[in-house]
Formats: C-alpha cells, sequence, structure tokens
C-alpha cells in the first residue's frame, strides 16, 4: 500500500475509473447477446430499439475513454452486419 497521501488518492480513483470502464464494457456485451437473440427470434422493433441503446452506449463508452474510437466504430459496425444479415434471413 502506498505511503503518500495522493498516492493513495490515485489508487482510489483509478478504482473507481475502473469499475466505470467495467460497466460500459459488461453493458456492451449484454446488449451484443440481447440483439443476438432478438435476431434469432425474429422480433424485429425489439432488434431495432436494442440496436440504438447498443449504438447509444458504445458512443458513451468511446467518449468517457472506455473503449478506443476504432473498437467502437467496429463493434457499431458488426453489430449493424448482424442486425442486416438478420433482416434478410
Amino acid at each position: 500500500m502506498a505511503n503518500i497521501h495522493s498516492q493513495k488518492k490515485r489508487i482510489l480513483r483509478s478504482e473507481r475509473e475502473r469499475l466505470e470502464n467495467r460497466l460500459y464494457t459488461s453493458t456492451v456485451k449484454t446488449y451484443f447477446r440481447r440483439l443476438e437473440s432478438l435476431i434469432e427470434s425474429g422480433d424485429e422493433s425489439g432488434a431495432d430499439s436494442t440496436l440504438r441503446e447498443l449504438t447509444s452506449t458504445i458512443d458513451k463508452a468511446v467518449k468517457r475513454g472506455a473503449l478506443h474510437r476504432n473498437t467502437g466504430a467496429r463493434k457499431k459496425s458488426h453489430a449493424a452486419r448482424m442486425r442486416a444479415a438478420g433482416t434478410t434471413s
């Protein structure tokens, strides 16, 4: 454990930021699983709303720094391709 006061504060802050980042990444994964299950079940409106929520969550995660910009773009593209493939089948 650190002895210097500012180091102690930094450790607490780092842990808090780590948990926030995990919240965003976990939420994105949850929305991906939800989107996949809705596409498989054929729920068009549910898949559309989930895709919108997923895109919004990814944008917020990128803005906060939880995800890298390119990672966010890749995930949004992947979700849109999943949705498009689900529409045609």
